[in-house]
């Protein structure tokens, strides 16, 4: 038997929960999403468990489903086996644009973990460091609703960690940031603080960091397939799905593929929190409605000019402030593509029954 509370359940949830106990439902947590399926973890195990078609019809996106992390309320159909009939309301999810083709219209969102308390952004200190690209996961986690931590892996191979961590110190203001090494032990239980009995984090970051490494470690056995490095100091792709992972201490950790494109989902919180230090600047403008190019009075040039903001920095901020810009104005798009989309299908259903009416 699992104490539910364990796997992150409360009394909220229990209340979410009370009109799917009273059609005989049962809580579960997803704990892996395979192609068509779901395996479930609740008091009295796992279940492998499929999702109607009807469900999966009047979804109004792919994210309306579920994922791994997910508090599902599902039908006990036979031993092992399973259908989920409802998604509780998610407290926090971490989410990207789905991969697609460039030359695709194509927008939807991926929604990669739900119901986490720690995102851990992961990366190598030996070849991986991006602080731009760090700069990127850091506007999403901050959008989930999470608590972001950066994790800087394989700290036993430099020489000396001081000076990258004080780089990313400078673009993740108020982030805990950890230097860990899975071979030494260093920032092992700064790790486990994080991952209290009933909470929830997700590791993320690109491929070959040391997300599967860090979980067998934290699980105390070999349980995810990892990898040597390479030869030239990069880390192997080996994780290939999602997995809810139980600590001894009762934590759970979320386990995922590396990520080869992080494009920004809608996060215009997430930007103002990520870039602090730049949006603090911008009340301290002349003008309410200042450009920040050549307006007198301009609190993000002067502090460009005196050093206080460097330039890579203010450009990092302006991509992703473009890039959801556009994000922004194709869901616009999109959805008066559907309003259309609706009217017209409103409209050939009123004639018809006009047409039925004017025969009798």
């Amino acid at each position: 038997m699992t104490d539910l509370t364990l796997l992150g359940w409360d009394a909220e949830r229990q209340e979410q929960f009370d009109e799917h106990a009273a059609a005989g439902l049962v809580p579960y947590r997803v704990s892996i999403q395979h192609r068509g399926a779901y395996d479930v973890v609740g008091e009295d195990g796992e279940r492998r468990c499929e999702v109607p078609v009807r469900i999966v019809r009047a979804a109004a996106s792919p994210s309306d489903l579920p994922v791994v992390g997910d508090w599902v309320a599902v039908e006990q159909t036979e031993p092992g086996r399973g259908v989920i009939h409802a998604v509780l309301p998610r407290r926090s999810k971490f989410s990207r644009l789905a991969a697609h083709d460039p030359a695709s219209a194509t927008t939807e969102e991926q929604v990669v973990a739900a119901n986490v308390d720690v995102v851990f952004i992961v990366t190598s200190l030996n070849e991986d460091l991006n602080l731009r690209r760090l700069e990127r996961y850091l506007t999403l986690a901050w959008e989930s609703g999470a608590a972001p931590v950066i994790l800087l892996t394989k700290s036993d191979l430099v020489d000396d960690a001081a000076p990258a961590v004080a780089e990313v110190c400078e673009i993740a203001v108020g982030v805990p940031v950890h230097t860990v090494s899975v071979r030494t032990g260093e920032g092992l239980e700064a790790v486990r603080s994080e991952v209290g009995a009933g909470r929830t984090a997700a590791l993320l970051g690109s491929s070959g960091v040391g997300k599967s490494t860090l979980v067998n470690v934290l699980v105390g056995e070999e349980l995810l397939a990892t990898q040597e490095i390479r030869a030239d100091g990069k880390g192997r792709h080996t994780t290939t799905r999602r997995e809810l992972v139980r600590l001894p201490g009762g934590g759970l950790v979320i386990d995922t593929p590396g990520m080869r494109e992080l494009q920004l989902w809608v996060a215009d919180h997430g930007l103002e929190e990520a870039f602090d230090d730049v949006t603090s600047l911008f009340p301290d403008c002349r003008f309410r409605d200042c450009a920040h190019e050549t307006e007198p009075g301009c609190a993000v040039r002067t502090a460009l000019d005196e050093g206080r903001l460097s330039p890579e920095r203010w450009e990092s901020y302006r991509k992703l402030e473009r890039e959801l810009e556009v994000l922004e104005r194709r869901l616009d798009k999109r959805a008066q593509a559907e309003q259309r989309r609706k009217w017209r299908t409103m409209s050939r259903a009123m004639r018809a029954r006009q047409r039925e009416e004017g025969g009798r």
